[in-house]
């Protein structure tokens, strides 16, 4: 894969310190079979660094390299059995032709569970449980508890079925010049790109153009998610890399499709690539970058995803705080009344929709994100918002 070309930096009329603050696959061995069709990633992670992780040059100036996992992948068509040479952390799974998961599932091989100790897999488990769809199929993320492979069943009346297998924290290391410091300013502080360990490769086709160029709009309206990844969740920013892999390359969307995500300990991650100047999912004049967690409604749309599932439990109470935060930044950024109801108009092709300046992904579209317990707060999250403090 061709390393992507070094982003021309501009000087920033606002930096990213001015609201925030910063803290800080070739697949190795995926069995190939006729359903294993892909397995990328690359040794690029566009810091020119080989495979070893190693690039020879001093960091640059208020930076330290960290190492990082480089994510494993492998994918699949259709419901033929994938094995993998890696442990599994996560299957992304995607379909068309049938919004409802109803008939689909997805079991485990290789985990050394179940009733049959010799099938040493787990038990045929829905392909359900709160995740996003759109409005001509679905996708989820399923933890894989380090399986060695899976099968799947499609859904009722979906016509196409796509998979990855995902390791994003057992891979070759690699490295990554971090910030040294955490910074905080207002009370919000972030992990960036980098300190999360996203691989910048994978915004890139192998011919090094980007697959999504950056697009910016005004803001005009904030949506909430969750991810219906595992909650006490042990290491969420293998997680993030998860979610920047699956829909950076299986979705093809060239990216993340969050702004910013929130892990259960309060920690807030810089989401969708918005350049390298002016505040996070921001230009240097303030409008955002659009980036792909409402389909159809995007643009001008800022998404945040909690880490986790909100079906059944709310939030923990330090994510809760950082999503307060956050949002409270943004919404002073942007002068705006959290507590109103707005008429959004898709700047790209001028469809409009009714929706509170802070809803849920179930606002939008038929999806039972952001989950049952976490959509019931949303209205705390305005009044709180707007009380300031």
């Amino acid at each position: 894969m061709t390393v992507p070309p070094t982003p021309h930096r501009r000087s920033s009329r606002v930096t990213r310190r001015a609201l925030f603050g910063t803290a800080g696959a070739v697949a190795a061995g995926a069995a190939l079979t006729p359903a294993v069709i892909a397995a990328t990633g690359g040794s690029g992670d566009g810091s020119g660094q080989g495979s070893d992780g190693g690039s020879g040059d001093a960091a640059p100036a208020g930076t330290t390299p960290r190492s990082f996992p480089r994510t494993r992948s492998a994918a699949a068509t259709g419901e033929e059995a994938v094995r993998t040479d890696f442990p599994i952390g996560f299957v992304g799974v995607a379909w068309a032709g049938a919004r409802s998961a109803a008939g689909g599932g997805i079991r485990l091989t290789g985990t050394g569970e179940g009733e049959d100790a010799g099938d040493a897999g787990t038990d045929w488990q829905p392909l359900s449980g709160g995740g996003c769809s759109d409005s001509n199929g679905g996708r989820l993320l399923v933890a894989a508890r380090q399986a060695s492979g899976y099968e799947l069943r499609a859904p009722d009346g979906a016509t196409s079925l796509i998979s990855v297998a995902l390791d994003t924290s057992r891979g070759p290391r690699r490295e990554i010049p971090v910030p040294k410091d955490p910074t905080r300013v207002r009370g919000v502080e972030y992990l960036s790109r980098a300190a999360w360990g996203a691989d910048e490769s994978l915004r890139f086709l192998p011919d090094g153009t980007e697959n999504t160029p950056t697009e910016f709009y005004p803001f005009q309206t904030l949506t909430v998610h969750h991810t219906v990844t595992p909650n006490d969740d042990p290491d969420p920013a293998a997680t993030v890399r998860g979610i920047y892999e699956f829909h950076a390359i299986t979705n093809d969307w060239g990216d993340i499709g969050y702004h910013f995500l929130i892990d259960e300990a309060g920690r807030i991650y810089e989401g969708r690539y918005s350049g390298e100047g002016g505040l996070p999912a921001h230009d240097e004049d303030g409008n955002m970058v659009t980036a792909f967690h409402v389909g159809g409604f995007n643009s001008g749309n800022l998404g945040i995803a909690l880490l986790g599932d909100l079906t059944e439990q709310g939030p923990t109470e330090a994510a809760r705080a950082a999503l307060t935060q956050l949002v409270r930044a943004v919404f002073r950024l942007h002068g705006r009344d959290p507590l109103a109801d707005v008429t959004y108009v898709n700047p790209v092709n001028g469809t409009e929709v009714e929706v509170a300046e802070i809803s849920g992904h179930r606002d939008w579209l038929e999806t039972d994100c952001p989950g049952e317990v976490m959509h019931a707060e949303l209205a705390a999250l305005r009044e709180v918002v707007a009380a300031g403090g």
